[in-house]
């Protein structure tokens, strides 16, 4: 082969070589709704696909509240139906006392919605909005805080009610910058290798934010001796059947060994209460198979706990999250982008 003919080669295996790298590198990335979230103290991520088939939790939505039935009317958007991705970050708030209570929410939803709808039923809830790179941003007040609103694209939303509007300015900076694999926040680059391939739904972050208030742990009555810094890896992916992991990183091997003892105990205990309940109920069945199928091993600082959960447990529980009544959601909790405190249970929100 000539010399002029090998440069051309050369080239064009450079670029197949860089096409392959490229696919791998995003198989290996964080989801896009993950990582447009912005910088928080913890991350959760949904993958609906797969469990709206496996619960049909579609067909389960259950009393809708007045608000969120306006919202479906005028936007045309069924979330049991149109959201196939949801992401959510958690921020610790400084004062507890404050609109948000504890925690503050940001989200991104990937869905089916028709856009020009979505925007003017915003823009009849909203305050005022503001213009930032290129996207409009529907400000919402709501009990004396506001839910901030922006649609990404035509299948993505971001939502936040932190007090002030970084989060998502941040969320649509990153999404500016979407084509970059690793792109995404510190909590992201430093424990999402930790999350099992394949994962459908995923959680990381530190045990302390949903007890802030300094409360002290226990299960049962057992005390768990845990740091509020404790970082925490929690997932379930279907291989077959669902399979749970929980995983903590303790400060030390000590420490994690005090927890394995007091989650083996509780255990047992769980266990115990479970067999001596005759009740053939097949929820109950179900939680005993899950308990029973429960295990927990430590390696150094590392504890995980494995457990496999039955479908027909995950459907019922779906089932009764999809009855809830009218009522809406307190003051603590996060709100969707109906502008309204979320209390249906009919999609997946933070105060869920």
């Amino acid at each position: 082969m000539s010399k002029r003919h090998r440069i051309p080669l050369l080239i064009v295996v450079a670029v197949v070589a860089a096409l392959v790298l490229a696919v791998y590198l995003r198989k290996q990335a964080p989801p896009e709704v993950a990582r447009l979230l912005p910088e928080a103290d913890a991350i959760v991520y949904f993958d609906l696909k797969p469990l709206r088939t496996l619960t049909h939790f579609d067909l389960h939505a259950g009393t809708r509240a007045a608000a969120y039935q306006t919202f479906l009317d005028a936007t045309g958007i069924d979330p049991e139906r149109d959201l196939d991705e949801a992401a959510f970050a958690l921020h610790r708030m400084a004062n507890p006392d404050g609109p948000n209570g504890l925690v503050a929410y940001s989200e991104v939803f990937d869905a089916t919605f028709d856009g020009a709808r979505l925007s003017q039923y915003l823009s009849t809830q909203a305050a005022a909005t503001e213009s930032y790179a290129g996207h409009t941003i529907f400000d919402i007040p709501i009990e004396g805080r506001t839910l901030r609103v922006a649609i990404l694209g035509y299948e993505m939303v971001a939502a936040s009610n932190a007090p002030t509007p970084e989060q998502i300015h941040s969320i649509i900076d990153r999404y500016h910058t979407a084509a970059l694999p690793f792109s995404g926040s510190t909590l992201l680059a430093e424990h999402y290798h930790d999350v099992p391939l394949l994962s459908q739904v995923w959680g990381i972050g530190k045990i302390g934010l949903p007890f802030a208030d300094g409360h002290a742990l226990s299960l049962l009555g057992i005390p768990i001796p845990l740091s509020a810094e404790t970082t925490f890896i929690a997932s379930v992916r279907y291989l077959g059947s669902l399979h749970l992991r929980v995983e903590e990183i303790a400060a030390n091997a000590d420490s994690a060994q005090a927890t394995t003892r007091v989650a083996g105990v509780a255990l047992q205990v769980l266990r115990s209460l479970q067999a001596s309940d005759a009740s053939q109920d097949p929820a109950k069945v179900a939680l005993g198979d899950f308990l029973n199928s429960a295990t927990v091993q430590q390696k150094d600082n590392r504890v995980v706990l494995r457990a496999v959960v039955p479908t027909s447990l995950l459907e019922s529980l779906v089932s009764g999250a999809g009855t809830s009544s009218d009522s809406g959601a307190g003051a603590n909790s996060g709100e969707n982008i109906t502008g309204q405190p979320d209390g249906t249970g009919a999609a997946p929100t933070p105060s869920q």
